[in-house]
């Protein structure tokens, strides 16, 4: 029998930064996040049963009368909520268990990604729609600069820091790698000024967002005063250094037979010429 594949993160230490975030309370991305899962949430027309929500809360879904399921990382936070630890690439849900999954956060600090996506597909019910929302590709580029000036301080070189990052187009390609239907992939951009290199590490604590890449090795004294210095000379006049978030949100549907369906290519009967009309 083949090993496996070496994993991408620490499952245990994400478990462990998982539970600590939360006890600091909901993070600023995770507030976004969920406010825009929600407001897509509204533009759907139908209504749902039974939810299965992902790294967060039953408050999510509060007042809108659907039964929902809490699934987490984190195994305190798990149990505090009445739901079920585990990682999002190993659920443990029977096939169509679920007419709605919400996701805000966390898919970009999965082990198996398409994998996590074909099992929410399996537990979805047919015409059952996901909806999910994670730091996408193009994040961080202050932070990168100073961790790459940390690592040439420390250890004259890069060592890995920061996570791999997945964009839009390859965003896309899980979802249709997966087998939803009917995908879309849209995102937008959250900029934020820091004051300094540790607030903006203090808010990606709080969501349990930083490093989780098992073979990091330490800063030391010295990296850690040159990120912080890289990090300060990168600063504005008045001593803020710009940072970005890039937002990445998936809207798809479990196939269903009566769902609609782009046109077979070639099936059209008339040229896009004859409709535009000859041009001279």
């Amino acid at each position: 029998m083949a090993a496996a594949p070496p994993e991408i993160f620490d499952r245990r230490l994400r478990r462990i930064r998982r539970d600590r975030a939360a006890r600091r309370g909901e993070s600023f991305l995770e507030a976004h996040l969920r406010d825009e899962l929600l407001a897509r949430l509204d533009g759907v027309t139908r209504s749902f049963h039974r939810a299965l929500l992902i790294g967060c809360g039953p408050e999510m879904l509060a007042g809108r009368g659907i039964a929902m399921v809490i699934a987490d990382c984190g195994f305190a936070l798990a149990h505090a909520r009445g739901g079920v630890q585990c990682d999002e690439d190993r659920l443990p849900f029977a096939d169509a268990s679920f007419d709605l999954v919400l996701w805000p956060g966390g898919l970009e600090r999965v082990n198996d990604v398409p994998g996590a996506l074909a099992l929410i597909r399996r537990i979805l019910k047919p015409d059952g729609l996901l909806l999910a929302g994670f730091v996408g590709g193009g994040s961080l580029p202050a932070l990168r600069m100073a961790m790459l000036a940390a690592d040439e301080a420390a250890h004259g070189g890069a060592s890995p820091r920061l996570h791999p990052q997945i964009d839009l187009r390859s965003a896309g390609d899980l979802l249709q790698r997966a087998g939803f239907a009917l995908p879309v992939v849209d995102g937008d951009r959250l900029g934020v000024r820091y004051r300094s290199l540790a607030t903006l590490i203090g808010d990606l604590r709080d969501a349990g967002a930083t490093n989780l890449l098992p073979d990091a090795r330490p800063l030391g004294r010295h990296g850690a005063a040159a990120a912080h210095a890289a990090f300060a000379a990168a600063a504005d006049p008045d001593g803020r250094t710009a940072e970005r978030f890039e937002f990445v949100y998936l809207t798809a549907w479990s196939p269903a037979p009566d769902q609609p369906r782009p046109a077979r290519r070639g099936s059209a009967t008339a040229s896009l010429a004859a409709a535009l009309g000859k041009r001279r």
